[in-house]
């Protein structure tokens, strides 16, 4: 097998299991468990595999006081929009929510133009549009009523901090490995969800109870928590990170799939629509490089050169 096919198979992979986050959670949510809860467990059972990992490959777990703030911050910004997302599952399907939070990358986009002067092309205000488009169009659900507005609030929130954590590790100084990093950031995580469930009275922590709690939980830490991440860094390693990105397109597929097929969600044509919408969107704006004018003027040269012509 060669690298190209390897890293394709990791990376499609990576965005399968990635999008697996509904089926464990919404599980558990049925076995009785509050959204707090199913976060504290994901994040500390994924953060004991990572610790073994890292424990493995003999890498020191020391950390300098900047790399500690910058890790701080990465842990609650993620801890916000695992928690945020997670919740608007309580209001709206888990297919539709996890489409809306893949404009993320679009919000990167917008972020790192208005305070890092990045230019936004052609192609980005295009996908920003085409984006838009289509979440107007899920605002209205399979029985043509509006989606609600508390869902959807929360999960912009959960796609702009994500946004925010992508932003803070490309600014950053700091040079850890991925997997040293994913564990710290995984652990502040577990802190700023136990810390929060103080303040929540509903959504304190509770114990798991039964063997098919504990089943849903590990696969939650495992799969689109450390194999999502492992074969997210191998296939960045073997195709690059544009293929991989694109890639992840699968990821709001696998949960629409999911929602349908074993949550009995509704889907239709409008619905499929504005699905398509979004990651069209958004496959347009993580490849903006790869399909930029002079390659495409530079492709269509060197078709017209030798595609041969016949005369009359």
């Amino acid at each position: 097998m060669n690298l190209k096919v390897k890293g394709t198979i990791l990376g499609i992979v990576s965005a399968v299991s990635y999008g697996t986050n509904p089926l464990g959670a919404l599980f558990l949510y049925q076995e009785g468990l509050n959204s707090n809860s199913v976060l504290f467990y994901r994040f500390s059972l994924a953060a004991v595999v990572l610790a073994c990992i890292l424990f493995i490959q003999k890498q020191s777990f020391r950390l300098s006081r900047k790399e500690v703030k910058t890790l701080c911050l990465l842990g609650i910004l993620f801890a916000v929009s695992s928690l945020t997302f997670y919740t608007s599952f309580h209001h709206m399907d888990a297919g539709i929510a996890s489409t809306l939070l893949f404009v993320y990358p679009i919000m990167v986009a917008v972020i790192m133009s208005l305070f890092f002067k990045e230019r936004i092309s052609p192609v980005t205000m295009f996908s920003i549009i085409l984006a838009l488009s289509g979440i107007a169009l899920l605002y209205r659900g399979g029985t043509g009523a509006g989606l609600n507005g508390l869902g959807v609030s929360l999960v912009m929130i959960a796609s702009l901090t994500y946004a925010l954590y992508i932003v803070v590790i490309n600014q950053s100084s700091i040079k850890l490995s991925s997997i040293k990093l994913t564990f710290y950031v995984l652990l502040f995580c577990m802190v700023a969800i136990v810390f929060h469930s103080f303040f929540d009275g509903s959504n304190y922590l509770q114990p798991l109870t039964t063997p098919r709690m504990w089943l849903f939980a590990i696969m939650l830490a495992l799969v689109p928590t450390v194999i999502s991440l492992v074969t997210m860094t191998m296939a960045v390693h073997a195709i690059g990170s544009t293929p991989t990105a694109i890639m992840g397109a699968l990821e709001p597929l696998t949960a629409v799939i999911i929602g349908v097929t074993v949550f009995g969600e509704i889907f239709t044509l409008r619905l499929g629509i504005g699905i398509f919408m979004i990651l069209v969107a958004v496959i347009l704006i993580v490849a903006a490089k790869s399909f930029s004018p002079r390659k495409i003027v530079s492709f269509i040269g060197h078709v017209v050169h030798t595609v041969p012509v016949r005369r009359k």
